[in-house]
């Protein structure tokens, strides 16, 4: 295969984000990621008060690469900073940087993500309003359409599936805002960012719902003294067990649950993976006491540490950063795997007909269609050639992104804060830690089989590996160390197997640190060597403490 070239996508400092697509992305998914993080963030941006234009995402070779755009000349990237003197004066007397401070300031004593998070739970609330959409376009009769019913039906999930990212990446200020700037304050009350997120444990109830339903299926397996062997069987033991898997598959079924891209499947496609993650569900709620003891011994571990005149503040935003975690963990889910399960059902139906007429090789090669491709003039054989899009299937799936520039174009320094009003430093600090720890920024801080541990203690065993996740899910079995390049919220539905979980990306905020945490399951997040040095079958210890993976013994 031809050897990629990666070239910056456009001007300033671009860096890579593995932790949400490690391999080449769909045309579909790309367009939507473009123009949906751009939109909600520059929005978010504005009502917050950050100093910052957007958060701009662009793909390079099928991978995303971001770069924050500064309020300011953001096309003009400049390699060096005007004299500080200089900043400091801009930031108080130019018109639009005037605006974003009061604006800041108002947010700061405002505090909307209180708001934002109440207005999102509440019955009738956007929740629930974006789950009768969901339902509504899950809910139709896909095989019953006409062709140009389709195709609009198609283009109705699309639509929505971008309505739904910019949402997504607009609910990021509010949901890890608040986390952003408990840990940009850190260094001011001197303690290590990696001191204050152990904190926010026990904080996600959301993040451990689906095995709290899963449990419920399990204990009425349990009850009626019988063991099943696949999912049918497990239907056939009572109409009971049979409505309680079709609730969990009504709100759960349709959410891809592996990956962040229109090709991976859908819970509803992968019968064994909800059998086996029914059959493995644990009943974690005799750890609730001793997560909440292990946390208050934490904090005030923590709170010892800061200035007694400072620690009223770190109560006060430690609470603001637990009422945000919440609504973090509940976002994806709804805005992002559900609508994206949505549309990837839909194109399945479209590629099923396409095939049927001799149009197309496979209906999977309808995910390869970018959305001005996708017309009634499909049927008519005036899109793309089934050749084509088997090519594009084909170049994602071979393509070796493995040596992506963790880094590309030119130097783009960011303005020292201390030179910004306080409350604008305080929200565009607090966006950068919010990148920096998720593992968004380019920047590697670990090395080998070493990362960011998660939880307590030494968990020893076999791994289960692969590139895909599904792969990994399909074949994980029972207290299996499970290594993944990264993870989504939705695992959360097929985690409870697991006795361990490594990840080669990702940091203290990543979807899969969150995850492991709140299901206290031990890990390793962020271990670069993790998919290159693991293999499938070797025993391992995840050292949870040092946050390390030691070989025990060969596969």
């Amino acid at each position: 295969m031809t050897q990629l070239e990666w070239n910056a996508p456009g001007l300033g400092r671009w860096a890579l984000d593995r932790s949400h697509i490690n391999q080449p992305g769909t045309l579909l998914i790309q367009r939507i990621h473009v123009h949906g993080v751009a939109a909600g963030t520059r929005e978010m941006f504005e009502f917050m008060g950050a100093p910052l234009d957007a958060l701009e995402f662009r793909f390079v070779n099928g991978l995303i690469y971001s770069r924050i755009r500064p309020l300011i000349a953001p096309d003009k990237p400049a390699a060096k900073l005007p004299p500080l003197p200089l900043l400091s004066l801009a930031s108080r007397i130019h018109p639009a940087m005037r605006k974003r401070r009061k604006a800041a300031e108002r947010t700061l004593v405002s505090r909307p993500w209180r708001e934002v998070a109440a207005e999102w739970g509440r019955p009738g609330g956007r929740r629930d309003e974006i789950t009768a959409r969901n339902l509504v376009l899950q809910g139709v009769d896909r095989a019953s359409l006409s062709d140009d019913g389709l195709v609009d039906h198609v283009l109705e999930t699309i639509a929505h599936a971008h309505d739904m990212m910019r949402l997504h990446f607009w609910l990021h200020g509010f949901d890890l805002g608040p986390i952003g700037f408990l840990l940009y304050s850190a260094a001011t009350w001197g303690v290590e960012r990696g001191d204050l997120v152990p904190l926010l444990e026990g904080a996600s109830p959301s993040t451990s719902e689906a095995e709290r339903q899963l449990l419920r299926i399990k204990n009425a397996v349990d009850a009626s003294g019988r063991r099943p062997t696949n999912l049918d069987e497990m239907r056939g033991l009572s109409p009971e067990i049979s409505d309680l898997i079709d609730g969990y598959l009504q709100r759960r079924g349709a959410l891809i649950f592996s990956r962040y891209d229109i090709d991976g499947l859908c819970l509803n496609e992968a019968p064994d993976v909800l059998f086996a993650s029914i059959m493995a569900a644990r009943d974690t709620s005799s750890q609730d006491a001793e997560v909440a003891e292990r946390v208050d011994r934490l904090t005030s571990a923590v709170r010892e540490r800061i200035a007694e005149d400072q620690r009223s503040t770190f109560d006060d935003m430690l609470a603001e950063a637990r009422v945000a975690m919440d609504l973090r963990d509940d976002n994806g889910p709804h805005t992002l795997q559900w609508p994206n399960g949505i549309m990837r059902l839909a194109l399945l139906e479209l590629g099923r007909r396409l095939v049927a007429r001799g149009l197309i090789h496979d209906p999977s090669h309808a995910l390869e269609l970018d959305e001005p491709e996708i017309t009634i003039e499909l049927f008519g054989g005036r899109g793309p050639s089934a050749d084509e899009l088997a090519r594009r299937a084909r170049w994602r799936a071979e393509a070796d992104v493995s040596d992506a520039p963790r880094v590309l174009g030119t130097p783009e320094p960011p303005p020292p804060l201390h030179v910004l009003p306080s409350a604008m430093a305080h929200i565009a600090g607090g966006m950068q830690a919010i990148l920096a720890e998720a593992g968004m920024d380019g920047e590697v801080r670990t090395t080998g089989l070493f990362g960011i541990g998660i939880g307590s203690g030494v968990h020893r065993g076999r791994v289960c590996r692969a590139d895909s996740p599904e792969e990994a899910i399909a074949h994980l079995g029972d207290g299996d160390v499970l290594v993944v390049p990264c993870t989504t919220p939705a695992y959360n539905m097929v985690l409870a197997m697991a006795g361990a979980v490594v990840t080669a990306e990702g940091g203290v905020l990543s979807h899969a640190a969150v995850l492991a945490r709140e299901l206290g399951i031990p890990a390793v997040i962020g271990a670069p060597q993790a998919m290159n040095e693991l293999r499938d079958g070797m025993i391992v210890d995840v050292d949870a403490v040092a946050g390390e993976i030691r070989i025990v013994a060969d596969a």
